[in-house]
């Protein structure tokens, strides 16, 4: 439930001069209100002077770092801080985690959860260890980008497979968004499903001071109920939505800047990719599954002389209609405009589906031996694509 802003500032206020504080972050603005700058984080560092707060501040062009002394130095930092419009903040110490999100009509929303306990390596679910970050200190054993205690497990389950995934995913999200990335970032994620990866995406991008604005695109109209429920819950409905439709004509409005298309079956992954092109998203992460159209269209065509050996057998033309598939993908989304990738997205011991197309947008002219690459392949193989399809229907053809 929204509480009163004042009320909350002043607890944030406490965790940040108290002596447990790890780690905040500021970022996001108000509505109708800009801050003096667009990122604040403070940290706790042991200098040879002693104890100091450091607080490092973006204005979007450059970073300023300074370091005040405990007492009416730093008090007088935080004070200018909470003072000004910022959207969110992030708050951790070494007992606790507060998340406040200004909302649109001024009043806080705040999360809090118990910090998560220091493990031995035996003692870490899955085997794997995770140690919290020591306040002052420079080295930090790897952990999960999402607290596995974090309260938004709770509502999406916490299995160890799923928390693998969850981890995988916003791995692959930070390596595929710049660093330093400022203001708005409107997100689509198209055939949600139950949204968990929606969810986290959100819980995680806000967490470090994006103010995100999320839509979950499904089929589905129970499932657009579903995850509406769950965000309202979460108390996150003013910025993360749902709507029932089909990829290829699901309202969406504004377009977006990145665009999420996680294990969408078959063609519509093809539905997914054409459409963020359509919308000129800056940023694509698509999680291919089944390969059908492709392997449907080699079983009928044949393969050209001397490749019949890569076909004749039903699981050597599925898995080498899954690779070229995605590879045609890659090299599509190249032609438009587009950096793009094809990298692991989850171990394969966990899922045998577990590739990841990863663009960016560039606005690169294709070269002539980029276009020709494409169209020899898709030529000697004798197939059409659904993708090129959906983004040239007057050109392509079977």
């Amino acid at each position: 439930m929204p509480e009163p802003l004042d009320a909350a500032l002043a607890e944030v206020r406490s965790m940040l001069l108290g002596s447990g504080l790890t780690r905040a972050v500021a970022a996001g603005r108000r509505r109708g209100q800009r801050p003096s700058v667009v990122r604040a984080e403070l940290r706790p560092v042991v200098l040879k002077a002693g104890p100091r707060l450091q607080i490092a501040t973006s204005d979007g062009v450059r970073p300023y770092t300074r370091n005040v002394a405990p007492g009416p130095e730093s008090d007088a930092a935080v004070e200018a801080l909470l003072a000004e419009p910022f959207g969110n903040w992030h708050v951790e110490t070494a007992n606790s985690t507060l998340q406040l999100r200004v909302t649109k009509s001024g009043e806080a929303q705040v999360h809090r959860a118990a910090a998560q306990p220091v493990r031995a390596s035996g003692d870490q679910p899955d085997g794997q260890q995770q140690t919290a970050a020591v306040p002052g200190g420079h080295d930090r054993a790897k952990e999960y980008l999402l607290d596995p205690g974090d309260p938004i497990f709770v509502e999406i389950g916490g299995s160890a497979a799923k928390r693998r995934q969850v981890d995988a995913f916003l791995r692959a999200l930070v390596a595929t968004l710049p660093s330093g990335l400022t203001g708005p970032l409107r997100v689509v994620d198209l055939g949600c499903g139950n949204a968990y990866l929606t969810f986290t995406a959100y819980r995680y991008l806000s967490q470090h001071g994006l103010d995100v604005d999320l839509v979950g695109v499904d089929v589905r109209e129970d499932q657009r109920r579903r995850n509406t429920e769950l965000a309202e819950r979460l108390g996150w409905a003013d910025r993360v939505r749902f709507v029932a439709g089909t990829i290829a004509d699901a309202a969406v409005e504004p377009a977006p800047d990145l665009v999420l298309a996680l294990h969408a079956c078959d063609t519509a992954t093809d539905e997914a990719l054409a459409r963020a092109v359509r919308w000129g998203a800056r940023w694509v992460l698509a999680a291919p599954c089944c390969h059908h159209d492709v392997a449907a269209q080699l079983r009928a065509g044949g393969a050209p002389t001397p490749y019949g050996m890569l076909t004749r057998q039903g699981i050597l033309r599925e898995r080498f209609a899954d690779v070229l598939t995605d590879a045609l993908r890659a090299g599509l989304l190249r032609l438009h405009g587009y950096r793009a990738e094809v990298v692991e997205f989850v171990d394969s011991a966990h899922t045998p589906r577990n590739l990841l197309i990863r663009a960016r947008r560039t606005d690169a002219v294709p070269t002539d031996e980029q276009r020709t690459e494409y169209r020899q392949l898709v030529e000697q193989w004798r197939i059409t694509p659904r993708l090129e399809t959906l983004l040239n229907p007057a050109t392509a053809s079977h």
